[in-house]
């Protein structure tokens, strides 16, 4: 189920480096006024810079907490740690807070704090998961208004939210308090929260490496150059050209918004944009294109904004290589390049050819590729199963990209000779690098043994039917993606060529602007 965006709630800050000084008794509980937007408790808390994103609930765990809460059941403490500024850094327990100030708000991802938040650039997908939680919070429990009007109109509201309504006056969220400077505060958080919920290892990667410039890259593209600025400390022109750069490599990774089942072929190249697998996906791009330690290891923290800036541009050129309208793009079709024949995005396809262009680049071998791209295309899609038997092999998408890359490359060089697809795969196989690779037969195809089509199985049916009137290039006869056309004179305008429609072709823009030329 998907899950619900409340990052905007509560804001983040840098932790303080000045010890803390303990300045009297503090607040052993709060109430639910404390948690609405204009209240000195609520405008002074804060999550700590490197906190992940509250976006881990789905609208019935968070419409089963409000509940929960206004029944009086036990809500397990919230953790704080008062900085030498003043603000309330939530060390445990942003999510339980920014649930309960969600409903006092009425902001589930869309409302006043969240458009705010996000430069009143929210997705379609936080929208509608917003309006949904909206609904059923409200069907379920009732809205905050609803319970303020209980009090003075109670015969015109459900006997339910009266009830509830007069356990707030008494009801009580009790706090902790962690004691002594920002290290023992930052170390406290990483112990609580790899207990009861682990954070994921990408993620608690990111987290500790929050101040490296790949990092800070990947949470830059993740929201389009919005939300929270991570690179807030570098200087405003630093800060635009990152949000300008994260938010064109957004744009040409994740549009059009990826739906399934497939029914069209303009889908993205980098697969669903708001899902568990984006932050690593994007993180490990990042370091192949950037040629960087998995682990960040000989990477140094950015102090200025310069590295993570050459990252992004780094990665853009790469970008605009793949699938972009600029004149260097090959228009690579995602559903061929990126995708299993079912429809599944494959993070190892993309890392590989990712490291498969970069290598064509390197050593000139671009040209050579577009004459025989056809047949390459031809050939991934016939023999689409070899990707996943390389990536089980090694369980692995950072130790399986490679190889795949490696077969591309073998395909490129073997197809342009006068070998026939299946001898070229037959003597790959059988040297000792794919030695455990092997080729199918057709009795050897899976078949489904029910009677319903599930979503992979009715992609798989569309993409294959769908394939075989896609449109292609008129130069290399390689499918063409929505966001990658060039229109092409086919005479030249230097040999006279005219501006007229029997005078066009739709090709792929480097195969007009480069290949051709």
């Amino acid at each position: 189920m998907a899950k619900v965006n409340l990052d905007a709630l509560i804001p983040r800050e840098d932790f303080d480096v000045e010890e803390n000084i303990n300045l009297g008794k503090k607040k052993e509980t709060i109430s639910i006024e404390d948690l609405k937007i204009d209240s000195f408790f609520f405008s002074n808390i804060r999550k700590p810079d490197f906190q992940r994103e509250t976006n881990e609930w789905d609208k019935n765990r968070i419409c089963e907490f409000i509940k929960s809460f206004l029944e009086g059941d036990l809500i397990p403490a919230i953790i704080l740690w008062r900085s030498t500024g003043g603000y309330l850094f939530v060390i445990d327990g942003s999510h339980r807070l920014s649930a309960l100030s969600a409903w006092v708000n009425d902001d589930y991802g869309d409302g006043k704090i969240s458009k705010f938040f996000y430069d009143g650039v929210i997705s379609d997908e936080q929208l509608e998961i917003a309006q949904e939680t909206r609904k059923l919070v409200n069907k379920t429990v009732g809205s905050y208004d609803d319970f303020r009007l209980a009090s003075t109109y109670p015969d015109k509201l459900k006997p339910e939210v009266v009830k509830y309504a007069k356990n707030l006056a008494a009801l009580a969220i009790q706090l902790q308090w962690v004691e002594g400077d920002a290290t023992k505060a930052e170390s406290s958080f990483f112990k609580i929260n790899q207990q009861a919920a682990p954070i994921d290892k990408t993620e608690l990667k990111l987290l500790e490496s929050r101040k490296k410039p790949n990092s800070i890259a990947a949470r830059a593209i993740i929201r389009s150059g919005k939300g929270h600025k991570y690179w807030s400390s570098f200087s405003n022109e630093t800060q635009y050209q990152i949000q300008e750069i994260a938010k064109e490599i957004n744009e040409i990774l994740f549009a059009p918004k990826l739906k399934t089942p497939i029914k069209t072929l303009d889908i993205p190249v980098g697969g669903k944009l708001y899902s568990s697998q984006t932050l690593p996906l994007i993180l490990d791009f990042f370091n192949v294109i950037n040629n960087l330690d998995f682990n960040n290891k000989g990477i140094n923290d950015d102090l200025t904004g310069e590295a993570t800036i050459q990252i992004l541009k780094k990665t853009r050129k790469i970008v605009y290589r793949l699938n972009s309208n600029h004149s260097s793009s090959l228009g690579l079709h995602p559903v061929i390049y990126f995708y299993s024949k079912e429809g599944r995005h494959r993070t190892v396809s993309l890392l590989a050819v990712a490291d498969f262009v970069m290598e064509l680049d390197k050593r000139q071998k671009i040209n050579d590729f577009i004459k025989v791209r056809e047949q390459f295309e031809e050939c991934l899609i016939k023999y689409d199963y070899l990707i996943q038997q390389i990536y089980l092999k090694y369980r692995s998408v950072q130790k399986s990209y490679k190889d795949v890359s490696k077969l591309f490359q073998k395909l490129v060089t073997n197809l342009q000779t006068e070998k026939t697809i299946h001898n070229i795969l037959n003597e790959i196989i059988s040297s000792n690098d794919f030695q455990y690779l092997t080729i199918r037969t057709i009795n050897q195809e899976t078949h489904s043994s029910t009677q319903d089509f599930n979503t992979n199985k009715k992609s798989e049916i569309y993409i294959k039917d769908a394939l075989q009137n896609a449109q292609k290039c008129k130069i290399c006869q390689g499918l063409i993606h929505r966001n990658s056309i060039s229109i092409d004179h086919i005479q030249r305008k230097e040999d006279g060529g005219l501006a007229s429609v029997d005078n066009g072709q739709i090709t792929h823009p480097y195969c007009n602007t480069g290949y051709k030329n």
